[in-house]
């Protein structure tokens, strides 16, 4: 069974001590749990400036590998801006063909539901290019603000946590376009629940490591009291259906 992780960090975590600030270090840690995959965002864009030369320098070095074949995808982390910054418009994203990308509107100070941020997701959705909000920082009422608003943007939640099922239920029953991530939703059950009433593929494995542990939902996914296919389906191919053709693997 293929596993993609679809939410993963690299670097050091501020006021923690957990960090993977290399490939070769991130290689290791997906091989000992046997994740095949991963798209990991970088910790310096995160809780940095995405837009800042040293970020960019920094990235660079981490994402740096000489071993092949590639096992991740990069999720950049975007601030969408007007006329200054870096990346000052959606086109220099668009142009790098990203898998997915990740925006921190909270963390960066930006309005997710601006004339600015509107127009970049108007040019992500129509590029089929997903983008990954973290519940934990922005809040599952911005996310549902945001897919009402760009119904045709779609949306891959993190870290939602299980004590959200019922407000999770209500994003995919009413929003096509939302996908979950697995990571947080270790209550017995919760993912089966999931699965069964709104379909598997809309469900993606992910566990933000090493933020947050991953131990526990590589476990969950072994032992999801689902059919096989639907547990294939969790483990990577809700991921290869959001990330469309830019799947490599």
């Amino acid at each position: 069974m293929l596993v993609f992780d679809a939410h993963r960090l690299l670097g050091p975590i501020p006021s923690d001590d957990v960090t993977t600030t290399d490939l070769d270090g991130l290689v290791a840690e997906l091989d000992h749990l046997a994740i095949d995959a991963c798209a990991v965002s970088c910790t310096a864009e995160i809780f940095g400036d995405p837009r800042s030369e040293h970020t960019r320098e920094t990235v660079a070095a981490w994402l740096a590998a000489e071993a092949a074949p590639t096992r991740h995808l990069t999720a950049q982390v975007i601030i969408p801006a007007g006329t200054s910054g870096w990346p000052s418009t959606p086109e220099d994203i668009l142009g790098a063909a990203p898998a997915l990308v990740r925006a921190c509107p909270v963390r960066h100070h930006f309005d997710p539901l601006g004339p600015v941020a509107r127009s970049w997701w108007r040019e992500l959705a129509a590029h089929d290019i997903p983008v990954a909000l973290d519940a934990g920082e922005c809040g599952l009422p911005l996310i549902s603000a945001l897919a009402a608003t760009h119904p045709r943007l779609r949306i891959l939640v993190l870290s939602a946590g299980y004590r959200e099922l019922r407000r999770l239920a209500e994003l995919l029953e009413t929003f096509p376009g939302v996908y979950i991530e697995t990571g947080t939703l270790v209550a017995a059950g919760a993912v089966e629940w999931l699965a069964r009433e709104y379909g598997p593929d809309r469900l993606v494995f992910g566990t933000g490591a090493p933020l947050w542990d991953d131990a526990g939902p590589r476990f969950l996914l072994d032992h999801l009291e689902l059919p096989e296919p639907d547990v294939e389906m969790v483990a990577a191919g809700s991921a290869r259906e959001l990330i469309g053709e830019r799947w490599p693997w």
